[in-house]
């Protein structure tokens, strides 16, 4: 089967060779990984652990924003960030200058100098998609709209989620701003793909550890109609949608199904509400799930074995499909690169030690 045709099968619960499989990684792990094998090409990577989907966005082409006082760069929203070392082997940027804190009025956000969809080029979506032609072609993030963590980088979390329960008009306007924008930029993509593209991907941090991160009749009122606008314009182009969120995600993915979700991207198997036996029986036919590989405990602090008995749970639970094998979260800098190989190793169907010993 190509990449494609597992991927697609897979997610319409018909036989596939294997269970396709996804990747996150965080720079340093890459560059880990591509030491190990020799690989000076991040495609190369791909290919070796047999990783079934391929990304396509337009570039940034618009004027870079000022940075600011003691930032080390800024966004297209204005926000100023420095690259934190967190001590672990690796760094991220962490936003220090929040410019949208500094709206306080609806004129101010009338007047804040906005990015906009036509800072882009879309010239050569179709052609990206044409190049991988035999892979799941997605396009978009899990950044988009990314309402919550989003906006709070330029405005401070404990901010957002006041406009959120409060409604109020300032902080509603700079999240629709968000939105728009995101919307749009999606729609120039979907369009310039011609048909194309796979899956659009998108995401927002709906749970927390212990449950939903707000209460069910405010995800209702606020995120539904926000979130779902980006299915439909999916289905509108005929792909498939894909949403990452982080947490607890067992009491509101009913609810995702109502939107109309296809994926469910990140499925973090550490909190208590996620039972995967549970949860397939409930939801298995309505929702697919891309995931499952706990990042949080088994991949950093587990045992190859442990390692290559999660991945084998995980294959066995879905082996009727419904799944896309993957790593919960984006794999850190200090996770063991034989953790690793380990469960791709048994993701690809091959024997222990097929990928090499870590150097």
């Amino acid at each position: 089967m190509t990449s494609k045709e597992r991927v697609m099968a897979a997610l319409e619960r018909s036989p596939t060779d294997r269970a396709p499989i996804q990747i996150y990684l965080t720079p340093e792990i890459q560059g880990k990984l591509m030491r190990h094998f020799g690989f000076t090409d991040p495609e190369q990577l791909l290919r070796q652990l047999g990783v079934d989907f391929r990304g396509v966005n337009p570039v940034y082409r618009g004027a870079p924003r000022p940075v600011p006082a003691g930032a080390d760069f800024a966004d297209e929203w204005g926000t100023g960030y420095v690259m934190f070392d967190h001590g672990h082997g690796g760094a991220y940027p962490e936003p220090n200058y929040l410019a949208l804190a500094n709206l306080k009025t609806l004129a101010d956000v009338a007047s804040y100098p906005w990015p906009s969809p036509d800072d882009y080029d879309y010239s050569r979506i179709e052609s990206d998609c044409d190049k991988y032609a035999a892979y799941a072609v997605c396009a978009g993030d899990a950044g988009r709209p990314d309402i919550l963590n989003g906006v709070s980088r330029g405005r401070g979390m404990e901010q957002v989620m006041i406009d959120i329960m409060t409604e109020d008009p300032v902080g509603v306007a700079i999240i629709d701003k968000r939105c728009d924008f995101y919307y749009e930029v999606s729609r120039r993509t979907l369009e310039a793909g011609k048909g194309k593209i796979d899956i659009l991907c998108i995401g927002e941090d709906t749970g927390n550890q212990l449950g939903p991160m707000f209460p069910l009749e405010i995800f209702d009122t606020f995120f539904v109609p926000r979130l779902k606008r980006y299915i439909d314009l999916a289905h509108e182009f005929g792909c498939k949608a894909m949403m990452h969120s982080c947490g607890d995600t067992s009491r509101l993915q009913s609810r995702f199904i109502d939107m109309g979700l296809d994926i469910l991207d990140a499925m973090q198997p550490e909190p208590e509400g996620m039972r995967l036996e549970a949860l397939k029986q409930r939801y298995h036919g309505r929702l697919a799930y891309c995931g499952l590989i706990s990042t949080q405990q088994t991949l950093p602090f587990g045992t190859v074995e442990e390692c290559r008995a999660e991945a084998r749970h995980r294959l066995e639970l879905f082996k009727d499909g419904g799944y896309i094998f993957a790593p919960a979260h984006c794999i850190q800098a200090d996770n063991p690169v034989e953790n690793v190989l380990a469960v791709f190793e048994e993701a690809l169907r091959l024997e222990p030690g097929a990928l090499g010993a870590p150097r």
